[in-house]
């Protein structure tokens, strides 16, 4: 029986029908095993095993590659911080729309996906983080240290658990072991980079370099004026559509809350007067303080023989600064071990509360001028006390501070009457969020409009930056519904709604006829001053000079002897353009051009003096080479990424961004 059903279930036809059972199976595994990125993921680096580094990447020798995913959830945790980063960067000027923009995620993706591929290819060389490594360097971390500068447990658990993401211990320290492994060769790589003498020397004169200039100014080109037909403006206008689009614009209708416009609030009563006075009678009283003087005995607090002996001793000269005629200063200069005080004998000077640990306060503050107590133990050891003086402590009277107390809750109910009006307005906007005129009606303020604006043309409130923010957010342009309160300043406050919207987008020919026939004009100039440059280029180089050419060609020729390479002198254009100009030869100019505002400028660069290596001294030389050398390091780590990157196989899915 047994043997027949063996039979009944192999051969051919079964494994047709199993290959058959296969195929729709395959259509539900998620693509990563196929070697695909998967649909939870946005990238996937992968590598050939070492063992055979010429695999075909097809399903299904891609299961013997070795890979990396960077998941949905990594990624927007990265781009959370790289926002919250750019937010702190560019404070009031950041724009969170511009900042979603796909080149932005991609920058992102980039650097991650360089992260995958060093730690990818440190695995592949065997790279092994030990926990010993991953332990120190943990206690390393400030964040994590307790106030004696050593290792918090404590410490370290709360600020896992207050992070953005919270972390287990456990997932922390794999993260530092990637981290660790991810940074072993490209820190490596940084660390190798050096630079000989010659090419730090090869520097320092290019750097000090300076080049005896002229140049020569040629007389404005006149205006194109001449006729632009039709054929022309449409060629134009097809070969540059790039140049002609209407910006985005919106119009808006807003109804402002301004704390200044409203009416002053009455007068506090006296009743309400004084009972803020009682209420923060303390803030009116100068501090307390006390002028002291201490005795300090230090205790190892691990050994109780030593402790004891410690509070005997300071038993003992409590009792001596306590009889009659006892010299407090003298005791402390002989014993003390304070030996910020001692040589003083033992004044502190005047001490306020919350200058001292707090045993040593609450007996200090306890005692009369005059009077000798101790020992008080602290951290530091046992103390004899003397309160030599005291001041302070007393308060000023109502009427001293009335006028001020009277402004202050003058502040305080215009804040409130502030809060109460502007608290209203949102709660009547949120019973009906795409609307403005039934709060405002309700209220009685006037519902205000502006618009339409671009980005670059707003003007009045809508030039705020908070909110012009607000007013191309993709919310209130799409769904036209009332924004949040927007502070335009103290108790000043806004709440705009789109009432009109117009995307980017070409600007029809008849609307840019104008602006195309002004852009033919200045190409047409443009090509006529360069030209008429060219021209005089070409006589140059055929052996004339600027000052013969000076008269006929109406040229404005200023000398720059000792232009330097490092100062944008004259303009940053022209001193780019004459230092990539090449050498002069033997009595022979370099010259070249340059368009400076729309104009041409003609240098001829006569000599060429280098740095003088032996101005530089010795302290900067080793700066730069060592600037050099970090250079080097990081080109050479850069360089390596780049390698690996093309030596494995990287694929993204832009879709799950």
């Amino acid at each position: 029986m047994l043997q027949k059903l063996r039979d009944k279930t192999s051969g051919w036809i079964v494994t047709v029908i199993l290959g058959l059972l296969m195929i729709p199976f395959l259509f539900v595994i998620d693509s990563s095993y196929l070697g695909g990125v998967g649909s939870q993921n946005v990238a996937k680096v992968a590598a050939p095993p070492t063992w055979w580094k010429s695999a075909p990447s097809w399903w299904p020798v891609s299961f013997l590659w070795q890979h990396h995913e960077i998941s949905s959830n990594d990624f927007r945790v990265r781009f959370e911080q790289a926002r919250q980063q750019a937010r702190q960067e560019q404070g009031e000027d950041f724009d969170p729309r511009q900042f979603e923009s796909t080149e932005s995620k991609l920058a992102v993706l980039d650097q991650m996906i360089d992260e995958q591929v060093v730690r990818l290819a440190g695995e592949q060389s065997g790279i092994v983080i030990g926990d010993a490594a991953v332990r120190e360097y943990i206690a390393s971390i400030p964040a994590f240290l307790g106030a004696d500068g050593k290792f918090n447990q404590d410490n370290y658990r709360i600020a896992l658990a207050s992070g953005n993401p919270p972390r287990t211990p456990t997932q922390f320290e794999a993260l530092v072991r990637e981290s660790i492994q991810q940074s072993i060769i490209p820190s490596a790589l940084q660390r190798s980079g050096f630079t000989t003498q010659s090419e730090a020397e090869r520097l320092m004169k290019l750097l000090g370099e300076t080049r005896d200039v002229e140049l020569a100014a040629l007389p404005e080109t006149p205006a194109d004026t001449a006729e632009v037909t039709d054929a022309q403006i449409k060629q134009w206008y097809d070969s540059h559509t790039k140049d002609f689009r209407q910006p985005e614009t919106v119009s808006l209708e807003y109804v402002e809350i301004n704390g200044a416009n409203l009416p002053a609030p009455a007068a506090a009563d006296e009743a309400t007067l004084r009972k803020r006075y009682d209420d923060e009678k303390a803030r009116f009283a100068t501090p307390e303080q006390r002028l002291a003087s201490h005795i300090l005995i230090t205790a190892d607090g691990s050994d109780p023989a030593k402790l004891k002996a410690a509070e005997e001793k300071a038993t003992r000269l409590a009792a001596e600064a306590k009889a009659p005629g006892a010299d407090f200063a003298a005791l402390a200069k002989a014993n003390s071990e304070d030996p910020g005080s001692k040589d003083t004998g033992g004044d502190l000077g005047w001490v306020e509360r919350g200058a001292m640990v707090k045993p040593f306060e609450d007996a200090l503050f306890a005692m009369k001028a005059g009077e000798v107590t101790g020992p008080v133990k602290t951290d530091f050891g046992f103390h004899v006390l003397k309160l030599r003086e005291t001041k302070g402590g007393e308060g000023r009277s109502f009427d001293e501070v009335r006028d001020q107390l009277a402004a202050e809750q003058l502040k305080a109910d215009t804040d409130r009457v502030f809060t109460e009006l502007s608290g209203r307005l949102v709660d009547l906007v949120y019973k009906n969020p795409t609307s403005l005129e039934g709060p405002a009606k309700d209220m009685s303020l006037p519902v205000q409009t502006i618009g339409p604006f671009t980005r670059t043309t707003a003007s009045g409130i809508a030039a705020n930056p908070a909110v012009l923010r607000a007013a191309f957010s993709d919310i209130l342009t799409q769904d036209g519904t009332v924004s949040d309160p927007i502070e335009l300043g103290p108790n000043h406050n806004v709440m705009i709604r789109v009432t009109e919207h117009s995307p980017e987008q070409a600007l029809p020919l008849d609307k840019a006829r104008e602006q195309v026939i002004a852009a033919i004009h200045a190409d047409r100039t443009r090509q006529a001053s360069e030209k008429a440059v060219d021209a005089v280029l070409a006589k140059l180089k055929a052996g004339q000079t600027l000052q013969a050419l000076a008269t006929s060609e109406k040229l404005q020729i200023s000398p720059l002897p000792g232009l330097p390479r490092t100062q944008p002198v004259p303009t940053p254009e022209i001193n780019r353009a004459v230092f990539s100009a090449p050498l002069p030869a033997e009595g022979k100019p370099s010259y070249g051009k340059v368009a400076v505002q729309g104009r041409y400028v003609i240098y001829a660069v006569t000599k060429v003096t280098p740095g003088n290596v032996a101005e530089v001294d010795a302290a900067q030389q080793q700066q730069l080479k060592e600037q050099l050398s970090q250079i080097d390091g990081m080109a050479a780590a850069k360089a390596y990424v780049e390698a690996m990157r093309k030596h494995f196989k990287v694929q993204t899915e832009e879709a799950n961004l």
